[in-house]
């Protein structure tokens, strides 16, 4: 059965789905009650961490003595998410009833085919354990504890989550990026998937930060995204495996820098996404806010008005631009203006000189920054802080090796 609950997107409703850990519990849950009870279901209730409950329908279902192999197949809603459609398997063996006496159930949980093997520190689980994180882990315990119960069954029932088509689906995901081999993450704080949720991207970008501290990095290097990467190796000879990709969530992860110690950052990004940042916009997506023209023509106000105190003609001419500049549809085609007038240096000078104080501001000062910022078509055009500095300690680091 479908998750019916919604949420409002762009003016669009759109249908929430459930995670890899809901599947995995309710899987689990299923095969503990065919293995106690001997009864075959299909369809399983399962209230998920979001105070919603859901009706699972159980599939592939393999019963032997003393074990149940069942499965429930990943509904993602209307996320993107490569995941939809996948079958997350549970295998539910009962091994002893020596804990009777107690009247405790122990439930021992395994990774199976498909499930990731985490390889690098700084993610929820420790270096060699499968990908299935707290939330899951608690989900698939209370479901598997709750059939025991129910049947007044007390030993060991022991769990193995696995996912049939986990390896293929996950090398279209981050995980080869996070080091999480072999398969997919069993993931999930709410049980609950959210149509392109913000809050998993910026947890995804959170989890490699805190993968790079815990690999020894001085620098964070921050990109935003394919752009920043080829510049980066391009220009500043830097592997683009050193960065995190920030996406557009460029002010979420400098506040991520600061909760994770980082004392020093590198930004490196394209005139497009950074020029934004003057203004202090910190999610650079076109859909939040994009403001380049107003920008480009608040700093081409302000020279002007310098200028009008001593050549009030030259100012007005400065000012006869800004119909051009409304028509303009990419920086590049603002640059092209400023070049033509012989002003584009004085202005991205006026723009770093706001870009730098403003990161001040949203880091409150905890993080040393730089900044580069530049074009594919005209390369740098502007950096701030110690740049040469920050570049010098990466590539010394690079030179060292990672752990």
């Amino acid at each position: 059965m479908k998750c019916e609950d919604t949420v409002i997107k762009g003016q669009k409703k759109l249908r929430k789905g459930y995670t890899t850990g809901t599947c995995a519990a309710a899987a689990a849950k299923a095969a503990a009650w065919m293995v106690l009870s001997g009864e075959e279901i299909r369809e399983v209730k399962l209230t998920v961490p979001a105070k919603v409950t859901l009706f699972l329908e159980v599939e592939e279902i393999r019963r032997e003595k003393d074990v149940v192999f069942c499965a429930v197949r990943k509904d993602a809603g209307d996320d993107p998410d490569v995941t939809h459609g996948i079958l997350v398997c549970a295998e539910v063996r009962k091994e002893t009833k020596s804990h009777a006496k107690l009247r405790e159930v122990q439930v021992r949980l395994k990774g199976g085919e498909g499930v990731g093997r985490v390889t690098k520190p700084g993610l929820e689980q420790p270096v060699g354990e499968y990908a299935i994180n707290r939330t899951p882990r608690m989900m698939i315990a209370e479901a598997v504890k709750e059939m025991a119960e129910e049947q007044g069954f007390f030993g060991t029932l022991t769990v193995t989550i696995s996912i049939p088509e986990g390896r293929e689906t996950a090398k279209k995901t981050m995980n080869p990026r996070l080091g999480i081999v072999d398969g997919l993450s069993i993931l999930g704080t709410t049980g609950l998937v959210e149509p392109m949720s913000e809050q998993a991207l910026t947890r995804t970008i959170e989890l490699e930060m805190n993968m790079r501290k815990e690999d020894g990095a001085t620098v964070l290097c921050l990109v935003p995204g394919n752009y920043g990467s080829e510049f980066l190796e391009e220009k500043l000879g830097i592997r683009p495996e050193y960065a995190v990709k920030c996406s557009n969530y460029v002010g979420d992860a400098l506040d991520m820098a600061v909760v994770l110690g980082f004392q020093k950052v590198l930004l490196v990004g394209h005139i497009g996404k950074f020029v934004k940042l003057a203004a202090g916009i910190w999610n650079t997506h076109s859909r939040i806010a994009d403001g380049r023209v107003e920008i480009f023509l608040s700093v081409l106000a302000e020279l002007a008005w310098e200028r009008g105190k001593r050549d009030p003609e030259g100012a007005l001419d400065l000012l006869s631009l800004v119909p051009e500049f409304r028509e303009s549809v990419t920086t590049d085609e603002m640059l092209s203006i400023l070049e033509r007038i012989g002003m584009r240096e004085s202005i991205l000078e006026r723009m770093m000189e706001r870009i730098t104080w403003n990161l001040g501001q949203r880091t409150r000062g905890q993080i040393e920054t730089g900044l580069v910022m530049f074009s594919r078509e005209r390369g740098l055009l502007g950096q701030t802080g110690p740049v040469e500095e920050l570049i010098g300690e990466i590539q010394t680091k690079e030179k060292g090796g990672w752990r």
